[in-house]
């Protein structure tokens, strides 16, 4: 499926999720800079598997991105955020688990503050909008092509207009997205330790 109206997308990380939804971002007639903390020539030979549209950039080239993702894990976020200037009212879907190593069986107690929230306070400016964490990258990729039931990725945010640009660029990808309302609420349902974590979900008409 793709949309009307073509978007920038750049990735702070390269792995499983970021490389997944870089592929079906392709395949809506989307731009895709990806970056990493190893920098753009470490990401040759993927930029080179995904094609036209993609390319390889600095995390900072990334963050100037009509829509960013930030897909690290949750022990390297606060470095690869570091020193980038204000976000400007940019819109970043936050990706990540508050899981130490990425172990789910180490997940960090942030007292009332969401994950989602915390973040917001590494990122001055930015409109954070929670997506994508809930559901393994392998589901994502499998359920873009099936028009019958989509796979559902909910989706969190404190701005209206970020949530539909969201919401909008996953329908764009053959998903379906579904609002759980703000960080807060909607943002602690889906973190780690949340009743919608892991939870894969196909939307029926």
């Amino acid at each position: 499926m793709s949309t009307n109206h073509s978007l920038t997308i750049g990735t702070i990380g390269a792995g499983n999720v970021a490389q997944t939804i870089a592929h079906l971002a392709l395949a809506a007639d989307h731009q895709v800079i990806l970056s990493n903390s190893r920098g753009p020539e470490s990401l040759t030979e993927l930029v080179s598997q995904l094609g036209a549209n993609a390319s390889a950039g600095t995390v900072a080239e990334a963050a100037q991105a009509d829509l960013v993702i930030l897909a690290v894990g949750w022990d390297k976020a606060v470095d690869a955020l570091a020193g980038l200037p204000d976000w400007d009212g940019r819109i970043v879907i936050d990706i990540t688990n508050q899981w130490h190593n990425n172990n789910p069986d180490e997940a960090v107690d942030l007292g009332e503050q969401t994950g989602s929230e915390y973040i917001s306070t590494l990122m001055p400016g930015a409109r954070i909008v929670k997506a994508f964490n809930t559901v393994f990258a392998k589901m994502v990729a499998k359920s873009a092509s099936r028009s019958d039931a989509p796979l559902v990725i909910f989706l969190a945010g404190d701005d209206t207009d970020a949530k539909a640009t969201v919401a909008t660029f996953i329908d764009s990808l053959g998903l379906a997205p579904v609002d759980l309302g703000g960080l807060h609420e909607g943002g602690r349902l889906m973190q780690a330790g949340g009743a919608l974590n892991s939870l894969h979900l196909d939307k029926i008409a």
